[in-house]
């Protein structure tokens, strides 16, 4: 055993000058930068699905919803608009909602975006109603064409039922 421990390091003693001289003939350059540098692009299409609870005079509803809409970003401003429809059920039966927001906000990072909304919303449930939304959310971007957002919207009742208060979060896939 010790005879073959005395090779191996006398192996290793000898290959260890021609592994010096060949890491001498490289040049290696070592980049600091992190790997995903660039900045998400928030401007163009997009779509996507998200959960909704929706809470009102006549009680409390959950759903499922799509949303359509598109982003224009100048410098760290971002403007937009969106359509969205989700089913709900619960207090007051079930029904659908319907919605068109109006988005400004900024690109608070690289892949953050805060923004504020506003629009109208229709009540397709049994209480029916229009309301004028406001409220606002954050988008974070997980890889080049997916975001996470969150986002509340309080109904302002124009006719129905009264006022409502949403919340939702979902995901988006941009084009």
């Amino acid at each position: 055993m010790r005879r073959l421990q005395g090779l191996l390091i006398a192996a290793l003693l000898a290959a260890a000058p021609a592994a010096v001289r060949a890491a001498d003939s490289v040049d290696v350059a070592i980049d600091f930068a992190p790997a995903d540098a660039a900045e998400f692009d928030w401007t163009g299409f997009y779509a996507g699905v998200y959960g909704v609870a929706q809470m009102a005079p006549v009680g409390t509803q959950a759903g499922i919803g799509v949303n359509l809409g598109v982003n224009s970003r100048l410098e760290f401003v971002l403007v937009g608009a969106e359509v969205a429809v989700q089913g709900v059920s619960g207090a007051g039966g079930a029904g659908a909602y319907v919605q068109a927001l109006g988005r400004v906000g900024v690109a608070a990072a690289d892949d953050v975006a805060l923004y504020g909304a506003g629009g109208l919303g229709l009540d397709l449930t049994a209480a029916g109603g229009t309301d004028a939304l406001v409220g606002g959310g954050v988008e974070l971007a997980l890889t080049e064409s997916v975001s996470l957002r969150g986002q509340y919207l309080h109904g302002f009742d124009l006719s129905g039922a009264g006022a409502t208060d949403q919340v939702s979060v979902g995901a988006n896939f941009h084009f």
